[in-house]
């Protein structure tokens, strides 16, 4: 019976597994410029790409509105904002949840910055940050900080909620500084 058991959860880890390298896209490489995209906000308005050109664009992925980890990075984001936008920063959230979630959400935690629908995950798809299970489908928490000239900069996949504004915040300092004067 113990064996059945063990080979029943063996084959079904190798199976999830195998499931999730055969639809595993790749994410897109720093220097290239960013996947465009057109997604309505919580309160129907179109963003895309192009609305961003001349600052920089902080575009994160999270998997689900107002559960625990999506709620904190959220709120990070909401709290640092002033910093982000002091180094020419934009931030935008996209998930697969509807706008009346997106809605309930940012009015929720008061969240400044435009959470973006992407129902069917395309947008997601083209970032390398969906998580499709077939019946199941949500974003990973992955972050793209994008230049003003729509190229990406800096790629997070693995990202601490409690800390990763100021990740950001850090890592915009050092590019901006960078740039040649």
């Amino acid at each position: 019976m113990r064996i059945s058991v063990l080979l029943a959860i063996l084959l079904t880890a190798g199976l999830i597994g195998i499931y999730r390298f055969a639809y595993a896209a790749s994410i897109p490489a720093i220097g290239t410029s960013a996947p465009e995209f057109n997604l309505p906000d919580a309160y129907g308005k179109l963003h895309n790409l192009k609305n961003f050109q001349g600052k920089w664009l902080v575009l994160y992925f999270y998997p689900k509105d107002d559960t625990p980890g999506c709620t904190k990075e959220a709120c990070s984001f909401r709290d640092d904002l002033f910093a982000l936008e002091k180094l020419g920063a934009q931030v935008v959230g996209i998930s697969v949840d509807d706008g009346n979630s997106h809605a309930n959400f940012a009015k929720k935690y008061h969240l400044p910055f435009p959470l973006l629908t992407d129902k069917d995950g395309k947008v997601a798809q083209q970032f390398g940050a969906l998580t499709d299970l077939g019946l199941i489908k949500f974003a990973k928490r992955y972050t793209f900080l994008i230049s003003p000239e729509g190229k990406i900069s800096k790629i997070y996949t693995s990202v601490d909620t409690s800390k990763h504004s100021q990740e950001i915040i850090d890592d915009l300092e050092k590019l901006v500084n960078d740039l040649p004067k």
